[in-house]
């Protein structure tokens, strides 16, 4: 296996377990301030931000605000395949805090917040031998020879029958004797190149009371906002007797949006009265989405072989739902006078819980829908191929002179990825009928950097800046083989992000 350019993986399919998976999880995002210490805000408090992932942290707000976080994210490296730039102008954040009522030592406050949760912009460009057969030699077991689409599809059955079947069924797989005897050719010059666009907004509304200056606890709903397109072409240059015949083109385009909702809580206290160091806790329920995918998938036959010379296109219409797991939140954070904050914070969750769910029909199977219930097929083979998380966070600011501080964060987020985990296309669910393609990447840990500056410019105006380097390894595997369940072939692959993050916050 080789690989002559390698950048970063994804696969896209409709209501499958590496699907869902992306659409469960969540990037460190928020305010500069928030970012710049890593996120390990939780216990420290008094930022919209932190809010979104403990409630109780609005109660230490002392006062009301507004704030607008504007942000730039870089892939470093890699070209995508609409000539589109590489980096992107991002709108991350915006919140207010309002308080409503104040006492000498206590406070209710009410806080609304919009931030990106999930940014899934990312390329890939792959070319060389880690694409052999990718969608013509998985239906065969690995044979280029003998293995005909009648076995293939009566081994798999009816619901394996995907839609990049149909179209290689109807151009390429037929030999060139006109025997009607279905075949596959040898090929070379493999690329494939993907690009994501989209993102996962969140929308919060926070109310959060500070007791007596001593124990802070608030109460969240969150409304999720989806946006995802996804754009991929597979290239490769088809061989008759060893030499090259022209080449095949597969173009597939997916988009998936929806809205989802979660309701959060917290608490946050002082243990020791005369002590600043504070405990938080925190839990949020799954997050419930309605979603809905739709597809085109065509294929372009530049030979002079097969039953259709042809373009071929199909696509297709699917709602669906998914439910994320339950969230749990353990955190710590003290400060030394107005110069020095610590914060450091913990959370867990369960993906092989994370369950998908059919719409059922009422004449037909996939197609109206009536009611939604458990996709059994699907739910198993997330729970043999995703596990629990945990995410590890800790920062600091360093207040230099009353007027700039200095912030420096650490995330450390464990696999959410079996070692054994893989692709299924023979489970009977729409989730493995609507696909459309078979790639799929087992993620490993993601480890993150941060570092920020904040800049009191008056008693009501603050600027913040922020920068995140983000780095996540996977293992990226084409398709999976059928007999064994084991990759085919797979490769490295590396997801690195730059972000640099500036708000502006103003206080009343």
């Amino acid at each position: 296996m080789t690989a002559a350019l390698l950048l970063s993986s994804m696969g896209a399919m409709a209501q499958e377990t590496y699907q869902d998976a992306e659409i469960a999880t969540q990037d460190l995002n928020g305010t500069a301030k928030y970012v710049g210490m890593g996120g390990a805000m939780e216990a420290l408090g008094a930022d919209i931000s932190a809010a979104g992932e403990n409630p109780a942290a609005l109660g230490l707000s002392r006062s009301g605000s507004v704030s607008a976080t504007f942000g730039y994210s870089q892939q470093p490296n890699g070209g995508n395949i609409s000539g589109d730039s590489k980096g992107n102008v991002n709108f991350d954040q915006i919140g207010v805090v309002l308080p409503m009522i104040r006492d000498y030592d206590s406070q209710l406050n009410l806080g609304f917040g919009y931030r990106k949760s999930t940014n899934f912009n990312q390329i890939l460009n792959l070319t060389g031998a880690t694409l052999p057969y990718q969608y013509d030699g998985k239906t065969y077991y690995g044979s280029q020879n003998t293995t005909t689409y009648e076995k293939y599809h009566s081994y798999l059955g009816d619901d394996a029958y995907t839609q990049v079947d149909y179209l290689y069924e109807n151009t390429l797989m037929h030999t060139n004797d006109n025997s009607g005897d279905l075949g596959c050719y040898s090929a070379s010059g493999y690329y494939l190149g993907r690009e994501r666009k989209g993102y996962i907004g969140n929308y919060d509304i926070i109310l959060s009371c500070n007791s007596h200056d001593r124990i802070y606890y608030g109460f969240g709903i969150t409304i999720s906002d989806v946006h995802y397109q996804n754009n991929s072409l597979f290239r490769e240059n088809l061989l008759n007797g060893g030499e090259t015949i022209g080449n095949v083109e597969l173009e597939d385009s997916r988009h998936i949006s929806g809205v989802g909702a979660s309701l959060k809580g917290g608490i946050i206290f002082r243990p020791i009265e005369a002590s600043p160091f504070r405990i938080g806790l925190s839990v949020e329920t799954p997050t419930w989405y309605d979603l809905r995918t739709r597809n085109n998938t065509a294929i372009y036959n530049n030979t002079d072989y097969g039953s259709n010379k042809k373009v071929l296109s199909t696509g297709e219409v699917y709602e669906y739902e998914i439910s994320t797991p339950w969230k749990f939140g353990l955190s710590a954070g003290t400060t030394f006078g107005r110069f020095l904050a610590i914060g450091a914070s913990f959370n867990y969750v369960d993906y092989s819980s994370l369950k998908s769910e059919i719409k059922e029909a009422e004449g037909g199977r996939y197609n109206y829908y009536e009611s939604a219930y458990n996709d059994r097929n699907m739910c198993d083979h997330t729970e043999r191929s995703l596990k629990g998380v945990s995410t590890f966070k800790v920062g600091a600011e360093v207040r230099v002179v009353p007027e700039v501080a200095v912030r420096l964060g650490y995330n450390y987020v464990s696999p959410m990825y079996k070692e054994d985990a893989y692709k299924d296309i023979t489970l009977d669910s729409p989730g493995t009928y609507y696909s459309s393609t078979t790639d799929y990447t087992n993620w490993k840990a993601t480890n993150r950097f941060t570092a920020g500056l904040g800049f009191n410019i008056s008693p009501e105006f603050s600027l913040d800046l922020a920068y995140q380097y983000s780095d996540k390894k996977g293992e990226f595997a084409p398709y999976c083989n059928i007999n064994g369940n084991t990759p085919a072939c797979s490769v490295d692959v590396n997801n690195k992000r730059h972000q640099a993050l500036c708000t502006l916050t103003y206080r009343f």
